[in-house]
């Protein structure tokens, strides 16, 4: 695939960033004083970043400076910014119809998406789709699901879990105390159990997660919870927020027969791992282990608010009025996800697999020369760099803003590289270029300049 069929701007082919000011610019200085005056203080902002256009994996500021966008808005705009088609679909729905509650009434759009998440569900039985606005709506219906089905309250998620804010999934959430703390008392009968956090570049520690299956089976359910009282586990395939972790295959697959044994569901959250990030529609394929509901949001609709979950056939059993939305699957949004699942489809999920490639053997070779990388771990475009500490991978998120790159952290000392599926090699090498410049600018904490090197 090249960038010329993916973008609807010559400027995106260009991958080299163009910095026309000092950052921030007198522009983007000027809106973030009037931002801090209105704008709630809960919010996070990595850095002086005030967006005006972008287009394709080209973000560019209210100054005129031009940014490599590999954080996608969170892995959000997953065809890239302003896709042709995607925009084309936005228009053409708008032209038509804006909104009409799909919880009261039928519409065609909200129809063919749910006809194709349902086709591209990872279970061996016919599928059903519930569409939400977001991914914390999407954990929320799901965690209603699987109770209604089960007859049960309880759940089981990880640590280092990211599942939503809102408080059903933030009683799963458990990536930093500061989202937590203050807003309790959370949904009872929640347990967090350990994630296997595996580094097998350079460290080689970890392990299989079978230490951690035994802490879930012997401390878990064996003192906290039974498991008659559980009605899911709660998982993500490579955690988000909490590092980008992926799951070993192994633990995955000891966790589904763990559900069989005790009647339990298992929850997929595939909010940021799924829409072909990995090089698959979801992370969990590339274990083998089918879930009985999976998330989804953030790459589904290219930037539009959508989300949804899909359970089997035979779980998805409550009646009519158990749950619903006015907004969700919006017909405007609707559209946008499936010229969205089109691209992905038709070609974007192949690249993500590529590209993602090329981009491991680009940031292990710069880390290796750099030194100072703790890790380097993920699938397909969903790649983590781990740093000794937080100073560290913030100094270095800093210096790649400041040389053109968006990047993310997340976890505790890592920095997520997350782009568009249309990215190109010119913009991989790009990327891989600007990085290690980061890492050679960014003095990395005391005895680690040795790891990695």
């Amino acid at each position: 695939m090249t960038l010329e069929t993916s973008t609807s701007s010559a400027a995106a082919r260009d991958a080299v960033p163009h910095l026309v000011t000092e950052l921030p610019g007198p522009r983007a200085r000027e809106l973030i004083a009037r931002d801090d005056a209105v704008v709630s203080p809960s919010l996070t902002r990595a850095y002086a970043l005030v967006a005006e256009t972008g287009s394709g994996y080209v973000v560019t500021d209210v100054d005129g400076n031009r940014f490599l966008d590999f954080a996608a808005g969170i892995a959000v705009v997953s065809t890239g910014h302003r896709h042709p088609k995607v925009v084309e679909a936005i228009k053409a729905q708008a032209d038509r119809l804006i909104h009409i509650a799909a919880t009261d009434f039928y519409e065609p759009r909200y129809l063919e998406l749910t006809e194709h998440l349902a086709r591209i569900a990872p279970f061996s039985e016919p599928a059903r789709v519930f569409l939400s606005n977001s991914g914390t709506e999407a954990v929320e219906g799901a965690i209603k699901l699987a109770r209604y089905h089960t007859g049960r309250p309880g759940l089981i998620a990880f640590e280092g879990a990211f599942h939503g804010r809102t408080l059903g999934a933030l009683s799963l959430t458990n990536s930093k105390i500061k989202q937590r703390a203050g807003f309790g008392p959370l949904l009872p009968m929640v347990y967090h159990a350990p994630y296997p956090r595996q580094r097998t570049w350079r460290e080689g520690s970890g392990g299989d997660g079978s230490a951690e299956l035994e802490v879930l089976k012997r401390s878990v359910l064996g003192r906290l919870i039974a498991p008659s009282d559980v009605a899911a586990i709660v998982i993500e395939p490579i955690q988000g927020e909490g590092g980008y972790f992926p799951a070993p295959a192994s633990f995955l697959a000891a966790i589904r027969e763990l559900c069989d044994e005790h009647g339990i569901l298992l929850i997929a959250d595939e909010v940021q791992s799924g829409m072909g990030r990995t090089g698959r529609w979801w992370a969990i394929q590339h274990a083998g282990v089918e879930p009985d509901i999976i998330t989804t949001a953030k790459g589904i609709a290219s930037g539009m608010p959508l989300g949804g979950f899909i359970a089997r056939e035979s779980v998805m059993t409550w009646p009519v009025g158990a749950h619903g939305s006015t907004f969700a699957g919006n017909p405007v949004c609707a559209a946008a996800g499936k010229a969205t699942m089109e691209l992905i489809e038709g070609g974007l999920m192949e690249n993500a697999a590529r590209m993602g490639a090329r981009l491991r053997e680009g940031i292990e070779r710069v880390a290796t020369e750099r030194g100072g990388v703790r890790d380097i771990r993920g699938i397909g475009l969903m790649l983590g760099i781990e740093f000794a500490d937080h100073e560290h991978s913030n100094a270095v998120q800093e210096a790649a803003f400041r040389r053109g790159l968006l990047v993310l952290e997340c976890g505790e000392a890592t920095i997520r590289l997350c782009p568009p599926l249309i990215v190109d090699e010119e913009a991989v090498d790009t990327a891989v270029r600007i990085f290690g410049e980061a890492m050679a600018s960014a003095k990395p904490a005391d005895g680690m300049d040795e790891i990695g090197g």
